[in-house]
């Protein structure tokens, strides 16, 4: 079961329908999903790896959003509004998209924006609260392994190893040898799905 929630009450109450939805039929693996999972409350953030509930985020729209968010919801719950590395260092499965068609589908954007967090208006150039950044591995993990694994497909998706499908793209340069400000500037020269060059 997926919702979607935006705001720290929106968030808390259906962590509290999944809570009691897991109490009232006992353990299993349901792999509940919050998408956007965005301005949580303090006490939200460790439920979601407590309650082993799934946070889908957009990177996106934290370089979007942080433009003018400080006018709709105030400073306080700025903190918590996309509190990826929270959420992360918590031990909760995150997993990362786009929302595409409201934010662009290019995964290379979604990676400089959870890495840099540098809102588009250019006046964050140190990261828009900086502390909710997460680093390149972290990103692609969200991207590969954590949405195998909302998926229920992590057992033949997300990673690059024996037996799993040869699912991946070759890029023009090393992500990680070069800086981030530079990520979007990568091109894709082959892609392939299934074990199949699809592209290049």
């Amino acid at each position: 079961m997926s919702a979607h929630a935006i705001g720290d009450e929106a968030n808390d109450e259906v962590l509290d329908v999944l809570a009691e939805v897991a109490a009232a039929n006992g353990t299993r693996d349901r792999r509940f999903r919050i998408e956007h999972a965005q301005s949580l409350s303090p006490a939200a953030i460790p439920r979601f790896a407590r309650q082993n509930v799934i946070a889908s985020v957009q990177p996106y729209h934290a370089i979007d959003d942080g433009r003018w968010a400080i006018n709709r919801i105030g400073p306080e719950r700025l903190t918590r509004t996309f509190a990826f590395h929270s959420l992360v260092a918590s031990g909760a499965h995150v997993c990362l998209g786009s929302d595409w068609p409201v934010a662009p589908l290019d995964p290379m954007t979604g990676l400089q924006a959870a890495i840099l967090r540098e809102t588009l208006d250019g006046k964050n150039p140190g990261g828009w609260y900086p502390e909710q950044r997460i680093s390149l591995a972290q990103a692609l993990a969200g991207y590969t392994r954590e949405a195998a694994y909302a998926g229920f497909e992590e057992n033949r998706l997300g990673i690059i190893a024996p037996g799993f499908l040869a699912d991946f793209v070759v890029l023009d340069q090393d992500l990680f040898a070069i800086d981030p400000e530079k990520i979007t500037a990568a091109k894709v020269l082959r892609t392939i799905v299934g074990g199949r060059q699809r592209f290049g």
